[in-house]
């Protein structure tokens, strides 16, 4: 198993970050295209696929499910892959700086080979695949930073 955590800062509250990471009307973290699988509201159960730009170009689409939600803080969610399955933690608090609130934002994947030549695949790429996955964190918070931001504009 492999994990790789990301930490950002983001000038909204842990709230308005929520809104927008849960938010299924749009994509968690850009323009990318949603279509919800499950009825209702978020909650754990609740799956939806999402087109996603590949690291070396071309689309994919991938499904996520709901593991855990305990808003504003945490969202856990798991994401089978082709022989891969993904554990994705969203983790969200509260800080204030100079009278400013902010949002401190850990994301970590948990990546889990389901076969054994992914697992050796794994460990010949390792760290080229680390550096891709930090780089594609990286670009998710950033999407979440302007997306609330965006939001936040809107409601004022």
């Amino acid at each position: 198993m492999s994990t790789v955590a990301v930490n950002g800062v983001v000038a909204a509250s842990a709230a308005e970050l929520w809104r927008v990471l849960t938010d299924l009307s749009r994509s968690r973290c850009g323009d990318r295209p949603v279509q919800l699988l499950t009825p209702g509201p978020l909650g754990p159960g609740t799956s939806w696929r999402e087109l996603r730009t590949r690291p070396g170009g071309g689309v994919m689409a991938e499904e996520f499910v709901v593991l855990a939600a305990e808003p504003p803080r945490r969202l856990v969610l798991g994401s089978p892959g082709a022989g891969v399955d993904y554990r994705i933690t969203w983790a969200l608090r509260d800080f204030h700086r100079r009278g400013r609130r902010y949002a401190s934002v850990t994301v970590t994947v948990r990546v889990q080979p389901a076969a054994a030549t992914t697992r050796a695949l794994a460990l010949l790429l390792g760290g080229l695949a680390v550096r891709a996955a930090e780089r594609v964190l990286r670009q998710d918070i950033a999407a979440l930073a302007a997306a609330a931001s965006a939001h936040h504009a809107d409601a004022a």
